[in-house]
């Protein structure tokens, strides 16, 4: 699939939003509803991870596929459908300039493309997508295959924002691309500050913490000065929770009235959780989580607690 076909079954993101929701219309609250957070499909790392060479692309995927393949599934057989699929970076492994990036690519697109018409698909830019140290040349093939690696939107009255963590994670190569990020994510945080949705709710690929906000840096974690940057701003303009990925585990805590949720991969798994896909309820008064396993979603999708959410 090639990126113009890509853009006619995808949703991507363009002039810093997402065309899928129309901002007029979804800016007021009308009651609660849910949407799908997965992370780290990334074609290729299975193979890699398994012979010790993770700087290598991975020339198999087929692992990945298949549970990728699983995932599109599960998320088509839910009833009601969610409003949106959010991708938390790493979509495929191989970096860019690396063989195999363009058929990781393709068949992720492929997949993907069996997501139902009615489910938006998010798409959240990682390190693997961009290169550890993102140049403006990386930045601008993502934003052409996947779309902008920053934006903004609104779902029923919520805030979202998608942020490019790799910008903060190492953007000597491209700092003035950082700068441009930091001032248009300043702009949108004064939006959520002054009280003007419901909720504001961030996406991004590198948690800023993945226990604590004092916890040592980390390659899974932002270091301790930039998180401690972000998550006071986010704080302070009423963010209430950060979804991310990049850990291939669970984990996750608290800062002041922030939740950072770290969500296990769909692909390749470093600790002991199962490949899956987080569920997530969004109502008036709180935002409520879960992770499931594939095969659990698959074989029971979401369960009552959860749904009685959604009635309120």
């Amino acid at each position: 699939m090639s990126a113009a076909e890509a853009g006619d079954v995808f949703h991507r993101a363009r002039g810093r939003t997402l065309d899928a929701f129309s901002s007029e219309k979804e800016r007021e609250w009308k009651g609660p509803f849910y949407f799908i957070q997965g992370a780290d499909p990334q074609f290729g790392l299975m193979k890699a991870w398994s012979t010790g060479n993770c700087n290598s692309s991975g020339d198999e995927w087929e692992q990945e596929i298949r549970l990728t393949e699983q995932a599109v599934q599960a998320i088509n057989r839910l009833n009601p459908k969610p409003r949106f699929f959010v991708l938390c970076g790493d979509l495929i492994h191989a970096m860019p300039g690396m063989p195999f990036q363009r058929e990781q690519t393709k068949d992720l697109q492929r997949v993907l493309g069996a997501v139902d018409r009615e489910i938006p698909l998010v798409f959240v830019s990682g390190n693997h997508d961009l290169g550890n140290v993102p140049t403006a040349e990386t930045i601008e093939e993502f934003c052409q295959t996947w779309g902008d690696d920053y934006f903004s939107f609104w779902v029923g009255g919520v805030l979202f924002l998608v942020l490019n963590s790799q910008l903060w994670y190492d953007a000597s190569s491209c700092p003035a691309l950082k700068q441009a990020q930091d001032l248009w994510l300043d702009q949108q945080l004064s939006l959520a500050r002054q009280q003007k949705c419901q909720h504001a709710i961030v996406f991004q690929h590198i948690p800023l913490f993945l226990q604590s906000i004092d916890e040592d840096d980390d390659y899974f974690n932002l270091t301790r000065s930039v998180r401690k940057e972000m998550a006071d701003k986010f704080t302070k303009a009423g963010v209430r929770a950060v979804f991310s990925g990049h850990y291939h585990r669970n984990a996750g805590g608290t800062y002041k009235n922030l939740d950072m949720v770290v969500s296990s991969a769909i692909g390749c798994q470093l600790g002991k959780d199962t490949h899956g896909l987080r569920v997530v309820v969004v109502t008036a008064e709180k935002i409520v989580h879960r992770y499931y396993s594939l095969d659990e979603l698959n074989e029971k999708g979401i369960e009552d607690d959860l749904m009685e959410l959604m009635k309120q």
